[in-house]
């Protein structure tokens, strides 16, 4: 199938992010023939994000060299919470101002196209189920760890969203129950441990404390201290940042265990940022979650890294609307 064929059926994939809008037009297959990406500039409110969105969606689609009509439907993925039954943006944290926004309604009546949307992590475990590492896999757990930790469910090859459409946020399943504060509300969550902004904070806290390292002078400062400048410290065998690194891949692993003893999934694939660090990652993590895992189940799964890299939130977005499409479809079936 090329750009431009007639009659084909082509996806438009939105993924709405705090820092970042990126739009693809993607076939059923997963070849994402034209894409774009902008800033979001979340900081001028849902009005100006949104129209941002929809002249990004109007730029794709002249690029690919289709029309409107060759559109089936759009998907998007954005971050929770969500209303999904009404096509509703909740109350985001990194999309301030966004309350009780109709999001679908409101694309709906701009490309006159059907809109279906999703929590970016759904979307993402919906877009590696379908064209990256869960491929043939029907009981799958995807997490993406970066600046927090998100989670999507596969069960029996469908995605398990739960009562409301909120299940699987895996990154706030409490391992210390006095343990440090989440911007969940919650304390000692898997993301306050294992996210990208934890290993920072973490690591800008023993600094401050007068713990002797070579991150400050990495970084110029405690205040920039960042992941990418804890993994810097770490490849130069910096003590403290080698033990920050050892404690999150305890809890990452401990938190693994609890994903593999509760949900028993064939495959777990591991997203985002923070898996950029590869071996330095997935060594200890499978090492120490199987090693903690009861050894039924541990004996069942494998922990994989994901495989859409940059392209995950467009065609996890465009795997929303086949999977929608097909629920549909089965439910019309049995009737």
């Amino acid at each position: 199938m090329r750009s431009g064929d007639k009659g084909s059926d082509y996806l438009l994939g939105i993924d709405i992010g705090g820092t970042k809008l990126a739009v693809g037009v993607v076939t059923r297959d997963g070849r994402v023939v034209a894409q774009e990406r902008i800033p979001t500039q979340a900081n001028q409110g849902p009005d100006m994000v949104i129209a941002r969105v929809q002249e990004l969606c109007r730029t794709v689609v002249r690029k690919a060299g289709i029309t409107w009509e060759q559109v089936l439907a759009c998907g998007v993925g954005c971050g929770g919470p969500l209303d999904i039954k009404r096509g509703r943006v909740m109350n985001p944290p990194n999309l301030p101002g966004w309350l009780d926004v109709p999001l679908v309604q409101t694309l709906e009546e701009a490309f006159g196209r059907p809109v279906y949307l999703d929590n970016d992590a759904n979307a993402a475990a919906l877009g590696e189920h379908r064209f990256g590492a869960g491929r043939g896999v029907r009981n799958m757990v995807y997490l993406t760890i970066s600046t927090g930790i998100g989670g999507g469910l596969i069960f029996g090859g469908r995605l398990y969203s739960g009562e409301n459409g909120n299940a699987g946020e895996i990154g706030h399943m409490s391992l210390n129950v006095n343990g440090r504060p989440c911007n969940c509300g919650g304390r000692g969550c898997l993301e306050a441990y294992a996210s990208g902004t934890s290993i920072a904070a973490r690591a800008r806290e023993a600094v401050e404390a007068g713990e002797s390292s070579l991150l400050t002078d990495l970084a110029g400062s405690p205040d920039a201290i960042s992941g990418e400048t804890v993994k810097e410290a770490l490849l130069r065998g910096d003590a403290l940042a080698r033990r920050i690194w050892d404690e999150t891949m305890e809890i990452l692993g401990a938190g693994l265990a609890n994903v593999i003893n509760i949900f028993n999934p064939q495959r777990i694939v591991l997203g985002g940022g923070i898996t950029n660090y590869g071996d330095l990652l997935f060594v200890p993590v499978r090492r120490i979650a199987l090693a903690r895992a009861m050894r039924p189940l541990a004996s069942a799964v494998e922990i994989v890294p994901a495989e859409l890299g940059n392209d995950v939130g467009i065609l996890g977005a465009a795997a929303v609307v086949l999977e929608r499409l097909e629920a549909r479809t089965e439910v019309e079936t049995h009737v």
